[in-house]
């Protein structure tokens, strides 16, 4: 039961369901190092062009690609304008992207994941969904022993490190795999979510956006546990009958998704609705649960099939840890 009054279950998926996100650390950042180990230790960000400038001298309209952990001290991050970065961190090094090489290492951990478990989603050139559930000794720690053996395959392919969580689920094991970065292993098990996921900001969850952030501020609602506590109906009020429901849902750790291993090519304009539409982006993830949850609210969630249009049509549907939360070496 929330604050509220109302009455609700967490985590609902089955809890033998062991899925796995993968996310290298500053994947293209640390590509880069391997090439240049001398700049190991100092800020290093990756972006822009091969002769646009240093520090106080670039000049360029480029974005952050990436950042060290070194230079995300500074507060620089993804997607932050390269001058903007260079101005608040003036001793960064400037790296250009090499697109080539990141996919060339993105093959190889991607292999070394398949020789362990072959039930993988592609999520991207630095990350990965992978269904455990089936994989030998996953019993083991909740899976914590084959995320460590994950861990040495991919390091001993490309030398570098990565951070996994471990859940019933891809939105909690998305979650999780943030919670000890970099180099670490998070298990979230469906019990620990008011205690490990409810404490978390909003923005953890994604889908959840800084729009979105700012708008759920104004209700009052800071946390996924506030978020869990709020009544479905004032969600559906300021949301609509899709995104609300979908947010009271990923708020209490539900997701059915599944592992998708393949899925037909989309067009660039249909890849930026997805990317950039919340609507477009929740109504990827409306499952079975969801659907029969908003039908007994008498929520009409059909009607967002003509939102999806051709894009679903042609590209488918798209704090620390547990007890078992590690870095490398230390489990």
């Amino acid at each position: 039961m929330n604050m509220s009054g109302q009455s609700f279950s967490v985590g609902g998926t089955p809890a033998d369901r062991r899925i796995a996100h993968l996310d290298m650390d500053a994947f293209y950042a640390s590509v880069e190092l391997l090439r240049r180990p001398d700049l190991r230790g100092l800020p290093v960000i990756v972006g822009g062009g091969r002769d646009s400038g240093q520090g106080a001298d670039y000049r360029g309209r480029g974005v952050v690609t990436t950042a060290s952990y070194e230079a995300r001290a500074f507060g620089l991050r993804s997607g932050m304008p390269l001058m903007r970065a260079l101005a608040m961190c003036p001793d960064a090094v400037r790296l250009p992207t090499d697109f080539d090489e990141y996919r060339r290492v993105s093959r190889l951990f991607k292999h070394a994941i398949a020789q362990i478990a072959a039930v993988i989603e592609d999520r991207g050139i630095d990350e990965v969904y992978v269904d455990l559930t089936a994989v030998p000794g996953v019993e083991i720690e909740g899976g914590a022993a084959v995320a460590r053996e994950i861990k040495h395959e991919v390091f001993a392919a490309t030398s570098l490190t990565c951070s996994i969580g471990i859940a019933p689920n891809k939105l909690l094991a998305k979650i999780a795999s943030e919670l000890a970065k970099p180099d670490g292993i998070t298990v979230v098990e469906a019990g620990d979510i008011p205690a490990r996921i409810w404490p978390l900001p909003v923005g953890r969850i994604n889908g959840i956006g800084p729009k979105a952030t700012e708008k759920l501020a104004h209700l009052g609602v800071r946390t996924v546990g506030e978020l869990a506590a709020l009544p479905l109906a004032r969600l559906v009020e300021a949301f609509g009958p899709t995104y609300g429901p979908w947010m009271h849902e990923a708020a209490l750790g539900h997701d059915d998704r599944p592992i998708v291993t393949s899925r037909p090519a989309l067009s660039r304009a249909d890849r930026m609705r997805m990317s950039y539409s919340p609507t477009v982006y929740c109504a990827s993830m409306v499952t079975p649960r969801l659907r029969a949850r908003s039908a007994a609210a008498s929520l009409c969630i059909e009607s967002i099939t003509p939102l999806l249009g051709a894009a679903t049509a042609r590209g488918g549907a798209q704090g620390s840890g547990s007890k078992y939360s590690t870095r490398r070496g230390a489990v």
